[in-house]
């Protein structure tokens, strides 16, 4: 953690653990890089720039915040299959969408983490509109088909996605 904002990020996620009653000693991870509770509630955690969020439920979540980019247009045929059938690439909302599909994807590879998986592969995103702050999504990996609610949030320039299982 050489850079001010990777201190930040850490810090504030230590910050929130603790709004949530919890200490340092009460979180670890695995050996996937995937972050455990001592009492077995599910965690998730993101930071983003300068902003971080922490999750903890009784079920499986997941959580994801992303800043809304350009360069997130670029780099959309490496996560992005079924989604192109809807999206429309010179939308005003464009960025957006794109940054939303990203942070469902994200926070559902954080819920399931399951090694092999591939966003555009085995993750979906079915169609949604910003305004409504939902949509469902699917897991489709190894014969089975798994569906999840996730709702998103846009705020400053950033997009948060948190996905349960539905």
């Amino acid at each position: 953690m050489k850079s001010k904002i990777h201190q930040c990020g850490f810090l504030s996620v230590r910050h929130l653990l603790r709004s949530f009653g919890y200490t340092d000693q009460d979180l670890f991870y695995d050996d996937f890089g995937k972050p455990h509770l001592q009492d077995g509630k599910y965690i998730s955690i993101s930071h983003s720039f300068s902003f971080s969020g922490v999750v903890i439920s009784e079920n499986k979540i997941g959580i994801d915040i992303e800043k809304q980019r350009e360069k997130i247009g670029i780099i959309a045929h490496k996560f992005v299959d079924y989604e192109f059938d809807y999206l429309e690439k010179d939308a005003e909302d464009y960025i957006r969408k794109l940054t939303a599909i990203w942070c469902v994807k994200e926070s559902l590879y954080k819920l399931f983490a399951t090694p092999g998986m591939l966003f555009r592969t085995h993750f979906l995103v079915i169609p949604f509109m910003l305004e409504d702050g939902e949509t469902v999504s699917w897991i489709d990996f190894g014969d089975k088909k798994y569906r999840f609610t996730a709702q998103f949030l846009e705020f400053e320039e950033f997009t948060c996605a948190f996905t349960l299982p539905s």
